[in-house]
């Protein structure tokens, strides 16, 4: 799947170091994944949840959430936001 974009992980990661390694990980995986729906994903993310049309991932031990939309047909994930627990909780990421 082909993350868009990147920049926004390494921003994130440079912001709060301690999240890099779950960043990657959680890159490497989603990278070299091919999913073709929402219920394939969660095999691999069993905590991602669907709100709207977007989908939130749990990182880190649920200390980074990370807002993606993702388009399978066309295998992109566009990151939307990515938010430590206390950010995504105020819920302006919705607007």
């Amino acid at each position: 799947m082909h993350v868009i974009t990147r920049k926004r992980l390494n921003e994130f990661a440079a912001k709060y170091p301690e999240t890099k390694s779950a960043l990657v990980r959680w890159y490497k995986i989603v990278k070299t994944g091919t999913f073709n729906s929402f219920a394939e994903l969660r095999r691999e993310f069993p905590s991602a949840d669907r709100v709207d049309n977007l989908t939130v991932f749990d990182i880190g031990g649920n200390k980074v959430r990370l807002i993606a939309a993702i388009h399978y047909n066309r295998q992109k994930l566009y990151i939307r936001a990515i938010l430590i627990h206390e950010e995504y909780n105020r819920g302006n990421w919705r607007e």
